[in-house]
């Protein structure tokens, strides 16, 4: 009888241990993320940039990481286009007036399983002095330990969010259609650690 408990002791402590690997805080691995967006340039093609300085945390309540919490911050000054006229635009009133308004911000309210792992995650996202929910998709691409045994997690988020919602009211025309487009489409591919 006392073997019967003992194993049944082990086996639920090894059952516990399993799912507590995935519960818990994860913050960003900087060196193996990335966060860009695509917008429509004069409706013929699609310019590119992303975002050098963010921060995000995650705080998993449940080993499938249903319910966790979401955190974001991006400094607006390390946006960049990989053009030096266009960035210094950007970083004016007409989009983003980084001297004003340092920061992106977005706090999840809702982090829905809706599959094995996909996630809709729904929150409210700051833009210069505007704050709107949007939604966001979330795949899950795994959780494994690295060779110096950190717990990883790999997570690729995607969104489109319309620019004029958070004041970015550029609206100069072209030939063919507006310069700069409204629906601005948001990926980051990132790897989050689990903190100690």
């Amino acid at each position: 009888m006392k073997k019967v408990i003992v194993a049944a002791l082990v086996l639920s402590a090894g059952i516990f241990s399993a799912k507590a690997q995935n519960t818990g805080t994860w913050n960003l691995d900087p060196a193996h993320s990335s966060l860009g967006f695509t917008v429509p340039h004069m409706v013929i093609s699609e310019a590119e940039g992303k975002l050098k300085k963010y921060d995000i945390t995650l705080t998993a309540g449940k080993e499938d990481f249903a319910d966790s919490k979401l955190t974001f911050s991006g400094d607006v000054a390390s946006l960049t286009t990989d053009n030096e006229m266009r960035d210094k635009h950007l970083a004016g009133d007409e989009f983003f007036n980084a001297e004003k308004f340092p920061k992106i911000t977005f706090v999840s309210k809702s982090f829905k399983k809706t599959g094995e792992k996909t996630f809709k995650v729904t929150g409210a996202l700051t833009i210069r002095d505007v704050t709107k929910d949007v939604t966001l998709d979330a795949k899950l691409g795994g959780v494994a330990n690295d060779p110096w045994k950190n717990r990883k997690s790999g997570w690729k988020v995607t969104g489109v969010i319309n620019r004029q919602d958070f004041g970015l009211k550029y609206n100069q025309v072209a030939e063919s259609g507006a310069v700069v487009g409204n629906e601005v489409t948001i990926t980051a591919n990132v790897e989050l650690a689990k903190a100690k």
